[in-house]
């Protein structure tokens, strides 16, 4: 280490580099973990030191140092990696290591503008040292690097424009669950906030980004997913613009549906004027897209939802690929297309699909999602009338087309709508899905930004860690503390648009789902091919759905059911136990553990304070905060590394050493049957829907290449088992540079994923999901 060097003070001033120090902070960073050597990364870091460095860059060279030694080998250099970063948050906050109490530091975020006032006013002196009382600051040292590093990048309150931060993790977590529960009796919210508190802060509960981000702030708009129903007049496409704009800028991920809009060169007025077709208006709702970020956290991202067989489908399935002209793409939305199984006989049958412009087939639009029997019955009658424009082409043809583009981009998904509809708890009809492709709510379009007999739905995330689950009994108290959180964002949070307000407290649906199911399956000695995972998934989400349901029906009793609870089939008595598609019995056999008919009969006479309980959500950047495996996905390599602005960030598979043999990773897996029965087996029991991903190594085919027949047969075996949707396609490129490197085993070459791109392009790929 480079001695007689000065550096620069937060204060302007030089002094001398204190060597003693270093090796303070150093040495603490380092105690008690087994296999870390400060000597090294102090020796590491002291080549890059330099005259007039500031105390702030020797900081930072120390915590590159202690992350650069992250190995598989060496995995502890990741908890002295973060006690090395916290020892800055600390520096930023208190100016040292002697903590301020929680009253002191919500006086002084609330002067700052940062914190909401409301939070003084809602709890006395006596509460907040009590809560102050039940902050465990030690568990900031369970952060691994690349967990803290998305904490203080991207959660923590601070000034983005310097960097200064205002809150440590503890803090944010305390806060969170403190606003939360603000209003619950006296007696009994003290109890909630630290039972709250605690699942959250040893990362039994995964909060989603806008929750963990805003909760607390002046800013008070916490749902991730926002549903925007357009119909076809030019006032409701006008409408839904704006009010994609206003939520965009919120933080929510964006579900578009434009599926209505008509067709290029359709009449208007008689023939006056010719329609200019879908594009424009899509490249309108993506210049409101990308024209907002969404303060600092992520940048804004839409998915459009179209029907198979709209008219300029040929166009709308080629706008996100790299070939063509600004002028014809619009690539900066996703795609969902909407499927039924009117379509799936076609492709089977060797038959055509038709094409029409929604506006010339009446009746035709509806009963695609509402009545399965009824829209065959009217497609067959439009294609016989020679007097309605349409194209007639081959299923093959559309269907290959489909698979080609899903496969070159990876983004355009698949919705299947007689499933999102026949296994719903809804009697009114659910037209499209979110940004993700999990959430699956009835909308109806706007007329006019102030419409209120209109539907904008909201969806609200949480997700259980269940790789840390010790057994299914865990799941009660967790998906109770879950569902009464997410109970208190609905009629805390505020609401842009007048519609989403008057729908989201009327239907009050949440969307819970899991991390951590590769380390679930690992620790109970499963690979996802295995029917032993398959078994165990049934067990798990059979359990998960009955607490989550019985956590809403206490609610119910002490609150009353919501508004539209008669308006969705739970109120008949029927659960999702009763409507899932029977060929995932080939699966795993329909034997439930669980005493179904008492909370049936309980749910008929109480009522559930929730529309909605489950869904399953991507995760990839909030997982990484828990040191969790990403959702429900198997991991690419036991260690990823993750470029960001701050340098790679590592992450190990949890309790690596123990249980490397038992991990499933992703590209070993010979084909996606295992993981479709997985899914499969999920749904059965959820409300909601899957953001569920298909993924190919092209090495285990012939000529390096993926049978456009293996993606059909993954197309056609989803929606036989039941699937509501499709997202990502991942394919492994072994070509790609090294933004993400996934590494299997130690000695062996770093494994690529397909992600190239810039770090704004970065940030939306991880983190444009839903928590």
């Amino acid at each position: 280490m480079k001695a007689n060097l000065n550096i620069l003070k937060r204060d302007g001033t030089l002094v001398p580099l204190d060597i003693q120090k270093i090796h303070k902070v150093v040495n603490f960073a380092c105690e008690g973990l087994a296999g870390v050597s400060s000597s090294l990364i102090q020796m590491n870091a002291g080549i890059q030191f330099a005259e007039g460095m500031t105390s702030r860059e020797i900081q930072d060279l120390l915590v590159r140092s202690a992350n650069d030694l992250i190995t598989l080998e060496q995995p502890n250099y990741q908890y002295a990696a973060a006690r090395l970063l916290l020892y800055g948050v600390y520096k930023d906050v208190y100016g040292g290591f002697e903590k301020i109490n929680l009253k002191e530091m919500i006086k002084k975020n609330i002067d700052r503008g940062v914190y909401d006032s409301a939070i003084l006013d809602s709890y006395t002196d006596d509460e907040l040292a009590k809560l102050d009382s039940y902050i465990h600051h030690k568990r900031d040292e369970n952060f691994t690097y690349a967990g803290l590093r998305q904490v203080v990048d991207k959660y923590l309150v601070q000034d983005r424009s310097s960097g200064e931060l205002f809150e440590t993790p503890q803090h944010m977590y305390m806060m969170i669950a403190a606003t939360l529960f603000a209003n619950y009796p006296k007696e009994d919210r003290l109890h909630y906030v630290r039972r709250y508190y605690d699942s959250t802060s040893l990362f039994k509960i995964n909060i989603p980004t806008p929750v963990m981000a805003g909760v607390r702030t002046p800013v008070r708009q916490f749902a991730s997913c926002v549903l925007v129903d357009s119909d076809d007049t030019l006032d409701s496409i006008f409408a839904s613009d704006m009010s994609i704009g206003r939520y965009t800028a919120q933080r929510a991920g964006i579900g578009i549906n434009a599926g209505r809009i008509r067709g290029v060169n359709s009449k208007i007025r008689g023939g006056e004027v010719a329609h200019t077709g879908v594009v424009p208006f899509l490249k309108k709702f993506e210049a409101t897209v990308r024209c907002c970020t969404q303060n600092g956290v992520r940048g804004g991202s839409a998915t459009t939802h179209f029907p198979f067989w709209h008219q300029e489908i040929e166009d709308i399935l080629v706008l996100k690929n790299n070939k063509g002209t600004e002028d014809n793409r619009v690539r900066k939305l996703d795609y969902s297309i909407q499927l039924n199984k009117t379509m799936y006989e076609r492709l089977l049958t060797s038959g055509n699909i038709s094409l029409f412009s929604p506006h010339d087939v009446p009746g035709l639009y509806e009963a695609y999602f509402g009545d399965a029997e009824k829209f065959k019955e009217l497609y067959e009658s439009y294609e016989r009338k020679t007097s309605i424009k349409k194209k007639v082409m081959p299923a093959m043809e559309l269907f290959s087309a489909l698979i080609k583009e899903r496969a070159e981009t990876g983004r355009i998904y698949i919705m299947n709508v007689d499933h999102a509809n026949t296994h719903s708890s809804f009697k009114d009809t659910v037209y499209m899905s979110n940004l993700c492709q999990e959430i699956t709510l009835p909308t109806k379009p706007l007329q006019h930004i102030d419409d209120e007999e209109g539907e904008i739905a909201l969806c609200i995330l949480s997700a259980i860690n269940v790789g840390l689950i010790k057994d299914l009994g865990d799941l009660e108290d967790l998906c109770d503390l879950a569902i009464r959180a997410l109970e208190e964002i609905i009629d805390y949070q505020r609401y842009p648009i007048k519609a989403a307000e008057i729908s989201t407290k009327a239907r009050r649906s949440l969307g819970v789902g899991y991390i951590g199911l590769a380390h679930y399956l690992a620790k109970n000695r499963a690979k996802y091919d295995d029917p032993k995972a398959w078994k165990l998934v049934h067990e798990l989400t059979e359990a998960f759905q009955y607490y989550l349901l019985k956590a809403s029906n206490e609610l119910a009793k002490e609150r009353g059911a919501c508004e539209y609870f008669n308006r969705t089939k739970y109120s008949d008595g029927i659960l999702p136990i009763d409507t899932y598609k029977k060929d995932v019995d080939t699966i795993v056999p329909h034997k439930l553990k669980y005493d179904w008919t008492t909370l049936r009969k309980d749910i008929k006479e109480h009522g559930l304070r929730h529309s909605t309980l489950s869904a399953q959500m991507p995760s990839e950047s909030s997982s990484v905060v828990s040191n969790a495996t990403n959702g429900i996905e198997p991991p690419r390599g036991y260690l990823s590394v993750k470029k960001s602005k701050k340098g790679p960030l590592k992450q190990i598979v949890p309790q690596y050493q123990s249980l490397k043999q038992y991990y499933t990773l992703l590209w070993d897996m010979p084909s996606n049957e295992g993981y479709i029965n997985v899914v499969a087996v999920m749904q059965k029991f959820f409300d909601q829907a899957i953001s569920g991903n298909w993924s190919y190594n092209p090495t285990h085919f012939e000529g390096n290449e993926v049978p456009m027949s293996v993606m059909l047969r993954d197309l056609l075996t989803t929606y036989k088992m039941g699937w509501k949707t499709s997202y990502y396609q991942n394919t492994y490129d072994y070509k790609s540079d090294d933004d993400i490197v996934f590494v299997k085993e130690e000695k062996q070459p770093l494994e690529r994923e397909e992600f190239t791109g810039t770090d704004q392009e970065y940030e939306e790929y991880c983190d444009a999901c839903a928590i």
